[in-house]
């Protein structure tokens, strides 16, 4: 099924100006639906598809405790991000703590029951123990969410980026640190997470709008600084090989020419109006190829 929907046109904003941004908002760098962004490319591409994220871009999906998770880290380990409220209930299923969760979301805070609030704050008393870590993340040398935009040359649509944190002094190589958390952040597990969430396809996009906007050389690379969260909040800092990116570049430019020609003619294609013939796996086609024919 294909979903046509005319071009998204932003009637309450001019959309923010071309290149570095050090105070936009986090609501005001999504609220831009003319360009494309790192996760947005990801979700136009298998398993996904261009009707989903056009749907998710124009219904934004509800807070989930996943999320606020992560946020609440980040705001604690970066020092950006929304109001982090407890919610000073043993149980939250009253009508008061309902009423107190409500107040709280609708003001653009996160919720937290105490314990989570003690969590995330070990979460950001471990990364500055960490050496690598503290060092990337050093507040004497950079900031956090740093947004940018930039007109991709072969497409000619616009591209943006929010950077979890930019060093503010540059000398040498530009390592670009995103901050990420974690069930398990071990070299096992997180092999299948690049995969899984497409972060070679982010580290791609990140080093190339440093490039575009003129923060860094060609050998700009993105570091992620994953964290679990469970005690002792362990910490690996984990970058892509170069193999990695290269296909992560790749796909980013199979997106983008997918974003512009959706873009351009209004069509956002589902899985397809035709039927579409599947194989079995691999793994059970062999297993079955020999038990069964």
């Amino acid at each position: 099924m294909t979903t046509t929907i005319e071009p998204p046109v932003d009637t309450a904003a001019e959309p923010p100006t071309l290149g570095l941004h050090n105070d936009l908002s986090n609501e005001s760098y999504h609220a831009d639906k003319t360009s494309l962004s790192s996760s947005g490319a990801r979700k136009l591409l298998p398993p996904s598809c261009p009707a989903k994220f056009r749907y998710e871009q124009d219904n934004p999906q509800p807070a989930t405790k996943t999320f606020d998770y992560g946020n609440a880290a980040h705001k604690k380990v970066l020092g950006n991000g929304p109001e982090l409220v407890v919610i000073d209930h043993a149980r939250w299923d009253t009508n008061a703590a309902k009423a107190e969760v409500l107040e709280a979301r609708s003001r653009g805070a996160i919720p937290l029951k105490q314990h989570e609030m003690n969590m995330v704050n070990a979460m950001a008393a471990a990364i500055r123990k960490h050496p690598l870590a503290a060092a990337l993340l050093d507040p004497a040398y950079g900031a956090p969410e740093q947004s940018g935009f930039w007109i991709d040359g072969p497409t000619g649509i616009r591209r943006r980026v929010r950077f979890d944190w930019l060093p503010s002094i540059q000398s040498g190589r530009l390592i670009i640190p995103d901050y990420k958390t974690a069930a398990d952040a071990s070299d096992r597990v997180m092999e299948k997470e690049i995969e899984k969430y497409g972060y070679n396809q982010q580290a791609d996009w990140y080093e190339e709008a440093a490039r575009a906007l003129g923060l860094g050389g060609d050998d700009a690379e993105l570091l992620l600084i994953v964290q679990e969260k469970k005690a002792p909040y362990l910490i690996n800092v984990i970058g892509i090989e170069f193999g990695s990116r290269i296909i992560g570049g790749a796909k980013n430019r199979v997106a983008i020419e997918k974003f512009a020609e959706c873009m351009s003619t209004g069509n956002w294609p589902g899985y397809g109006d035709e039927p579409n013939y599947l194989a079995l796996p691999g793994y059970a086609e062999n297993r079955d190829k020999e038990i069964y024919l």
